[in-house]
């Protein structure tokens, strides 16, 4: 800020986030940070980072389009699980289901395939959320009642051997659409001999976000804050994006059908708001 900055691109942590807002917010300076935190969203700070609550909406509504009614859900002990918890349950409120039971686990193979087993033992279900990694979601997997559709999080994008465990075949995640990110892949590698992490997405969309404004932010000024809330929202290397009065980036994500080999995509995001 000494230096002259009018926006801040970043931290990536929650607890670093907390500390540079409040500077930053003194000094009417916004700031686009990477966490997928909501809690720090909010009074000029933007997240970009995937949150759970839009991964889980995601996949409930399209479950009870498709006529699931009775819903259970395994999380894990912790913040995430938490949020992921209060996540399923507005989720399936919204869209007039009917939640049986969450069932919590530590992150161990015996304590998922436990909470599995206590699922079953509350009668029958139509569709469980594992909200966890995909390795987590392959142990319990195999334990939980065969005949519900399974769904993950956000956090099973990574993971690209969901179709290892059988069990996992024909499940259900959300997802940002990977089209771009592979066409940012392809030149990254043309340049510097290797491929990105995933979430270089988030610092590459911010800095496009941060050339926009720049159109109308003469050298000197503050940034034109106002273009954040567009309603229109923006296309992104991750799609269609927008921030809500809150903070938080609302996407446009996909939904993903698990296979022996990878995954197909079978509700495409949506192209607008």
């Amino acid at each position: 800020m000494r230096d002259g900055a009018t926006l801040i691109l970043g931290p990536l942590l929650a607890t670093d986030v907390r500390a540079a807002s409040p500077v930053a917010r003194q000094a009417g300076i916004p700031v686009i940070a990477f966490s997928n935190d909501e809690s720090v969203a909010g009074r000029g700070t933007f997240i970009m980072g995937f949150t759970p609550d839009q991964s889980i909406d995601r996949v409930v509504r399209l479950a009870r389009s498709k006529g699931s009614t009775r819903f259970a859900a395994l999380v894990p002990t912790g913040l995430y699980g938490t949020r992921a918890s209060q996540s399923v349950l507005e989720s399936v409120r919204r869209s007039g289901g009917r939640m049986i039971t969450i069932e919590t686990f530590e992150r161990s193979a015996a304590s998922a395939r436990t909470a599995a087993l206590r699922v079953k033992m509350k009668g029958p279900v139509d569709a469980i959320l594992i909200a966890d990694s995909g390795r987590m979601a392959a142990l319990a997997a195999p334990s939980l009642p065969q005949a519900a559709k399974f769904m993950g999080t956000e956090l099973w994008a990574s993971d690209k051997a969901l179709g290892r465990t059988a069990a996992l075949r024909g499940a259900w995640y959300a997802a940002a659409p990977d089209a771009r990110f592979a066409q940012l892949t392809t030149r990254y590698r043309a340049r510097y001999g290797k491929s990105p992490y995933r979430l270089a997405s988030l610092g590459y969309d911010a800095v496009l976000l941060a050339v926009r404004g720049a159109r109308g932010w003469p050298m000197g000024r503050p940034f034109p804050t106002r273009i954040l809330i567009d309603r229109e929202g923006f296309a992104g290397v991750d799609g269609n994006f927008r921030f809500g009065n809150d903070g938080i980036a609302e996407r446009q994500l996909e939904v993903r059908q698990v296979t022996a080999t990878g995954t197909t995509v079978v509700d495409r995001a949506g192209s607008g708001f």
